[in-house]
């Protein structure tokens, strides 16, 4: 497999707000989803990474099943999907994550 970009799902590419059970995806973030058709588009390899499928997750199927229709809706075809993150990954854009100065444990905003 060649290097992929990891997109999270609740509140970077769909608008997310609060818990609302497995089967409910908010609406797309605009911007978010221009950007993936672009990569895309540029011949960059694009996963949905959420927690919402992991194993451990009891309704992980229901949604599976709901951000396969997302996606179809959203982009015309159904992009992978999983839970987590490998060698391959190249970034991971996500709306809960901070970023570190490799090798640092420093935050590279400069923040405690």
């Amino acid at each position: 497999m060649k290097g992929w970009i990891g997109v999270d799902l609740d509140g970077t590419l769909a608008k997310y707000d609060s818990w609302r059970g497995p089967d409910h995806i908010g609406d797309p973030v605009p911007r978010m989803v221009e950007r993936v058709k672009k990569w895309i588009s540029d011949g960059k390899y694009v996963q949905i990474v959420t927690a919402r499928v992991h194993s451990s997750n009891p309704g992980a199927c229901e949604s599976r099943e709901a951000i396969e229709d997302w996606l179809e809706n959203v982009f015309g075809y159904v992009l992978p999907i999983r839970s987590d993150k490998d060698f391959n990954m190249i970034e991971i854009w996500d709306d809960r994550c901070v970023q570190v100065v490799p090798n640092t444990g420093e935050r590279a905003d400069g923040e405690e």
